[in-house]
């Protein structure tokens, strides 16, 4: 794909992993909109920048564990920049869930955020995109494949974004391609102390922390590299699964 003058929906897009997409998609030509929810702030300032070097940004509010806002977002972007032609859903919630501390309020924030945002808003894409086609792209989880006892939800979320690419890649084809990222740990959690640095550092045999630029080039990838992969995932952790 082409990315010039395309348009390019990215959830979560105000902060993180999702900002530097946004600005990498949006620096090759692409026209890109920028879902938050409450990072209204954030979001602004990527619209700027990248409307400071020429390119063109949508900012668009919702919240994904919604069903109708999910629908709203992709449709409102759609009209905006004249069509979809990628979705990325990359918006998700990570925080602890010790087993015996997890509450129903905990796993369904969870689940809505990270599992059902993605489908509800790939379901829309997909109806806007099957004339022309696209691209759908998940941001899945390494620990998706090895969960962690104090973030199951988060892990089952993920391991459903795996599942829900498969799935997605097979209801799509050929016109769609669905693939999916699964990042390991390249940016730390604002709460992680310098022990808890080490230990991931440790546990990872490239020795070290990724950078964002990893996941935003496997992105590129997927978009521009190879109109030959679906039902894909590109684990992208320094080795951390096989260690």
């Amino acid at each position: 794909m082409d990315l010039k003058g395309k348009s390019v929906l990215i959830t979560g897009a105000g902060k993180r992993i999702g900002a530097g997409l946004a600005k990498a998609i949006a620096a090759r030509g692409a026209k890109v909109g920028i879902h938050y929810n409450r990072s209204k702030k954030e979001a602004e300032a990527v619209a700027k920048a990248i409307e400071k070097k020429g390119g063109v940004a949508f900012l668009v509010q919702g919240d994904i564990s919604n069903a109708k806002d999910c629908g709203r977002i992709v449709t409102e972007t759609a009209q905006a920049l004249g069509g979809l032609h990628v979705l990325i859903n990359n918006a998700a919630v990570f925080f602890k869930t010790p087993l015996f501390q997890t509450t129903e309020k905990d796993w369904n924030t969870t689940l809505d955020t990270n599992l059902k945002g993605a489908f509800f808003c790939a379901q829309t894409a997909a109806k806007v995109m099957k004339k022309n086609g696209g691209k759908i792209i998940n941001i899945a989880d390494w620990a998706s494949d090895r969960p962690s006892r104090d973030y199951l939800p988060y892990c089952i979320s993920k391991a459903g974004i795996i599942a829900l690419t498969k799935g997605l890649a097979r209801a799509l084809a050929p016109n769609i391609t669905v693939n999916a990222i699964a990042p390991g740990t390249i940016l730390l959690p604002e709460d992680c102390d310098e022990e808890e640095k080490k230990m991931l550092i440790n546990r990872t045999p490239l020795k070290r922390i990724g950078d964002p630029k990893d996941v935003i080039n496997a992105v590129l990838f997927l978009l521009e590299g190879t109109d030959f992969m679906t039902g894909s995932t590109l684990v992208v952790d320094g080795g951390r699964l096989i260690a």
